[in-house]
């Protein structure tokens, strides 16, 4: 099967696609006119200052240099000692396989990480104890600026290498749960245990897999190179100031998307080209020759099939290869997705009709979750299917699909209601908020009421003024639409309230006024 990673730069924009056989696999873009080169992206790090601790939230506000501060979590806010963090694993370790866990978990290869530092066993900890206003902190950007909201920052400092995760504060051997091989996972373990000192920690990222010794030791040198770049810097540093900033956009996504098994990287862009060589030579000598400029009449991303998909990713509705459909609506903390039969009739029975369209949408779902990345909670409204094993069939198959996902997912068994609970860890913002805005006319309602209910409100509006007013002319501006509501024969309305306040009423058509504004105009004689 063939894989390719894409990448189009077009002036200040630059978007780059992982695709096998046609279907997008990850998708990301940027923006420079929407950000500057200093902007908060996962991966920086700052020596920022405390402005507002909030003890009632648990919590506290840092400025970091940006335009919004940043939101500090007392989860990420307390560094735990040596003895706390060895205290912290033993339990979890006695635990872990006595937990009964709510759903299946779909890890990333950071779950090692978030599992290590868990501050559910520190409920005595509070932020208030241990920070205050006016102190300086190093914290590192978590979760980029989401629509209102400001980046969301950690103090457990990670640097992410192409193989390995540097951890300075953190005591932890760990592998990617991605990587599935008992034997291999050991071997990795075996070689990070021989690699990390004693009070850091170091996670082999998936694409560490089969990779040698010498190649994690050079990963992880370099990672501690620079933790030194930023501990130097700090010795003469005064907040808000950057410490460390990640890689360049095009090298961020060749280090964390880019798997070992890609066919070709092309791209568009000589710019990019260097960049993508740079990165290469560097880390995956052995990919140089995957490398490809596109220099074709046709747009790169209209070339591979990519805008299409992305059209179809800021649709509400998705039409299935069946005739079936899904509809997708994206609030601020919650996504709904909605599965229909549509123009789909089947073949056998009416439960086979609804297993067959399920199972296509569940394909669909799992891949327009990544497309869109979708984040927070997810309620997915299958088709009610009546017989367990279908369920248990559709589930099974939503978890299969779910594991092409690099962010972790908790999905919960499907309810009486047919319904689908899960969650989806989200680390910048959706494609839907970064390419589209709200529409000026409905203001993001997604709907205005219909020209009936306004005529209404114009009638009740103009009854109140004929019961005011002494004029005897009145006027009504209007949307045209609405104006020739009001006017027609069937609506009838003016005739009477002309002849009932003997007052002489014109309605008066604006194409510059909105569907639902109005204005009534009575001059007094």
């Amino acid at each position: 099967m063939a894989k390719e990673l894409v990448v189009n730069q077009t002036h200040n924009e630059s978007r780059i696609s992982l695709i096998e056989n046609g279907e997008i696999l990850d998708f990301l873009i940027e923006r420079h006119s929407q950000t500057n080169e200093s902007a908060p992206i996962v991966g920086n790090i700052y020596l920022g200052r405390v402005v507002r601790v909030l003890p009632g939230m648990q919590s506290a506000f840092i400025d970091i240099g940006q335009e919004r501060a940043a939101f500090l979590y007392v989860d990420d806010a307390y560094l735990p000692t040596i003895d706390e963090q060895r205290e912290m694993q033993a339990r979890i370790e006695a635990t872990e396989s006595s937990s009964k866990r709510l759903g299946e978990v779909i890890p990333d290869e950071f779950s090692t990480l978030t599992e290590t530092v868990d501050m559910k066993f520190r409920p005595d900890v509070k932020i208030q104890d241990f920070l205050k206003e006016g102190d300086e902190i190093v914290v590192q950007i978590a979760k980029e600026p989401i629509s209102t909201k400001g980046p969301r920052v950690t103090r457990h400092i990670t640097l992410a290498g192409r193989h390995i995760v540097y951890m300075p504060f953190i005591e932890h051997t760990g592998v990617s749960r991605r990587i599935e091989s008992e034997e291999e996972r050991k071997r990795l373990k075996d070689i990070l245990d021989s690699v990390r000192p004693e009070g850091v920690g170091i996670i082999a990222r998936t694409v560490a897999e089969g990779q040698s010794y010498k190649v994690l030791k050079n990963d992880y040198n370099n990672l501690v190179k620079i933790w030194k770049d930023v501990q130097k810097k700090l010795e003469k540093a005064k907040a808000p100031l950057e410490l460390h900033q990640d890689l360049s956009f095009v090298q961020r996504a060749l280090r964390d998307i880019m798997d070992e098994d890609v066919d070709n990287i092309v791209a568009d862009s000589k710019n990019a080209v260097k960049q993508i060589e740079k990165f290469i030579q560097r880390f995956i000598p052995n990919h140089k020759a995957k490398i490809k400029f596109y220099d074709g009449d046709v747009p790169i991303f209209e070339h591979f099939g990519i805008d299409i998909e992305i059209e179809r990713a800021l649709s509400n509705q998705v039409f299935l290869k069946s005739g079936g459909s899904i509809n997708v609506d994206q609030t601020e903390a919650l996504v709904s997705i909605d599965v229909n039969t549509g123009k789909f009739v089947g073949k056998k029975t009416l439960e086979e009709t609804i297993l067959k369209t399920n199972l296509e949408a569940v394909k669909e779902i799992s891949y327009q979750l990544r497309l869109r990345n979708c984040g927070g909670i997810i309620i997915i409204d299958f088709i009610d299917m009546e017989k367990e094993e279908h369920k248990q069939q559709v589930y099974s198959a939503l978890l299969e699909a779910l594991k092409k996902d690099r962010s972790k997912t908790n999905v919960l068994p499907i309810s009486g209601l047919g319904l689908v609970e899960m969650t989806r860890k989200r680390t910048r913002d959706t494609l839907i908020r970064i390419m589209c805005e709200p529409c000026p006319y409905c203001e993001g309602v997604g709907r205005v009421k219909s020209v009936e209910t306004v005529s209404f409100e114009v009638i009740r509006e103009l009854q109140k003024v004929l019961k005011r007013t002494n004029a005897q002319k009145i006027t009504i501006f209007a949307h045209p639409e609405v104006s020739a509501k009001l006017s027609s024969e069937d609506f009838g309305i003016i005739e009477a309230l002309e002849e009932a306040h003997n007052k002489t009423l014109l309605v008066r058509a604006d194409n510059n006024y909105h569907a639902e504004q109005y204005e009534i105009y009575a001059p007094e004689n």
